[in-house]
């Protein structure tokens, strides 16, 4: 037996709930870096609840499951990375291609779920109709036509009854502490007419349209992983 499986198989027998490593970061260039946004709200800054400094949620858990599968991605090959070569995932073909790996909500996606055959299928294995969800069994038809749904976790809300959830066994995030504001702008030239008001205007496109940015630096950027040993076993 490798050290690896060693190590996992320690930890499954053991009574730890789950394991919890936190990695420092630092930008691949320079010190300025731009978060995650959200619509109405901007960056998410909140106060450190210990020294009342300024933090920073610089990716949410949520996007950080679509970034951690992007890696066991190859795009020149359009499958899976070498190290995972062989585990299962849903292909879709036709005018739309795409897979469940690629998916921001996996096996969930309408592009997935148009084929009927597949819906049926997934049904029978999860065991889903009417009545309280097998989780077993649904963690079990995951694992059998896309791991990574059961990995980073699935919300079957497309699938009646509509209620099959599983939460991720890998859960990570991104936040950084000591944060400054790093305010910047531009502005999109038109060297054919600065005002723009003869062709339509800034809303058409034309003229000098200036923007602003924020981007921040902190004293500290980390990741935090969290894996659900409990939910494994």
């Amino acid at each position: 037996m490798t050290d690896l499986a060693q190590l996992v198989s320690q930890l499954l027998d053991g009574r730890a709930p789950r394991i919890l490593y936190e990695v420092d970061l630092r930008p691949v260039s320079g010190s300025r870096f731009q978060p995650t946004g959200f619509p109405d709200l901007g960056a998410a800054l909140f106060k450190d609840p210990k020294t009342g400094g300024d933090r920073l949620l610089v990716e949410s858990p949520q996007a950080m499951a679509n970034r951690l599968e992007r890696v066991c991605w190859d795009d020149a090959k359009n499958d899976l990375v070498a190290p995972l070569a062989g585990l299962p995932y849903v292909a879709v073909e036709g005018d739309v291609s795409t897979t469940s790996v690629l998916e921001a909500h996996r096996l969930n996606s309408p592009y997935v779920l148009a084929d009927k055959g597949f819906e049926a299928a997934f049904k029978d294995h999860a065991g889903l109709g009417e009545g309280t969800v097998d989780r077993p069994k649904f963690a079990a038809a995951l694992l059998r036509f896309d791991p990574g749904s059961l990995v980073h976790g699935a919300f079957m809300s497309l699938i009646k009854p509509g209620t099959a959830r599983l939460e991720r066994m890998l859960s990570s995030f991104i936040e950084a502490e000591q944060v400054e504001v790093v305010a910047s702008g531009g502005v999109k030239v038109d060297r054919n007419d600065a005002s723009g008001r003869d062709a339509g205007g800034s809303a058409e496109g034309f003229g000098n349209v200036p923007y602003h940015r924020n981007e921040y630096t902190a004293g500290r950027i980390f990741g935090s992983f969290s894996i659900d040993i409990a939910g494994i076993r």
